[in-house]
């Protein structure tokens, strides 16, 4: 695709995160919205993935979501990328749906390899099935996404010193780097310090991009990807606004996980063009 059919894809997923949040009044839209761009370019342009969807995913490249409470993200993704029909978003949260708060394998939702939400154990979940590929000769590559506050997690830096040590540079891990958390600013909370340092020093290879440049993210997540099988690890450290699109949401905590009421829909749908037709 090119970056401005990248953007249109953007825009009506941020519509679709907005929609289904608030068609059940509950959820997390400042982040989904914040890590918007960066997951439409991995699934619509640099990632090698099946929407035809295997368990095993043998010879596709796979991708696991850490942060699981951007799930209306994820959904809105999967569904445009053709991995069930769009609309199913109509069903999130919803009794019996296959679109849960948090991802979740029982129901079986195609593009969904492992419940997440529980935060600090995506990581571990990505390094594993990095080393499967490697003993499976597989050279498709492992991309996970994690919050900052995540990194708050001990068993982060645990899957960090093993992934470093046992030379997993199969693996892209990005780390969305808002500075909020439920409770408020990561700085007041718990301090993440120089993020990239931290990495650096643990033995991973670091870059660092704007998640809301989409040029800068493709070109970014294709250079990670040429600096893989060289014995490191790789993070990339991605700056974004909680809540980017709809300006009374960006940049504010309070936006983690609550829903817009039908006023502020309204208003979030006039900041986001429709582009591919809403579900």
């Amino acid at each position: 695709m090119t970056i401005q059919e990248l953007n249109n894809v953007a825009s009506q997923v941020r519509r679709d995160i907005v929609r289904m949040v608030h068609g059940c009044q509950s959820g997390h839209p400042g982040g989904s919205l914040g890590c918007t761009d960066f997951l439409t370019a991995l699934y619509f342009e640099i990632m090698k993935h099946d929407p035809k969807f295997n368990m095993d995913g043998i010879n596709e490249d796979l991708f696991f979501l850490s942060n699981g409470h951007i799930s209306p993200l994820f959904y809105s993704i999967l569904g445009r990328a053709g991995y069930f029909p769009i609309k199913e978003m109509a069903t999130f949260r919803q009794i019996d749906s296959r679109l849960q708060g948090h991802p979740a394998t029982e129901e079986g939702l195609p593009g969904v390899r492992v419940a997440s939400g529980s935060l600090g154990q995506g990581l571990s979940v990505a390094i594993g099935a990095a080393l499967a590929k490697k003993l499976n000769k597989d050279e498709h590559l492992v991309f996970s996404l994690h919050g900052d506050g995540e990194l708050q997690e001990g068993q982060i830096w645990e899957a960090v010193m093993f992934a470093a040590h046992h030379k997993v540079d199969n693996l892209i891990a990005t780390v969305d780097y808002n500075g909020q958390q439920i409770d408020g600013p990561t700085d007041e909370v718990m301090s993440l310090g120089n993020l990239a340092a931290k990495w650096e020093a643990f033995g991973w290879q670091v870059l660092e991009m704007d998640g809301h440049d989409m040029e800068a993210i493709v070109n970014t997540l294709q250079q990670a990807k040429k600096q893989t099988g060289q014995g490191k690890p790789i993070v990339i450290i991605m700056t974004t606004d909680m809540g980017k699109g709809v300006d009374f949401m960006e940049g504010s905590h309070k936006w983690h996980g609550i829903p817009p009421n039908d006023e502020q829909l309204a208003n979030a749908l006039e900041q986001l063009t429709e582009t591919l037709g809403d579900y």
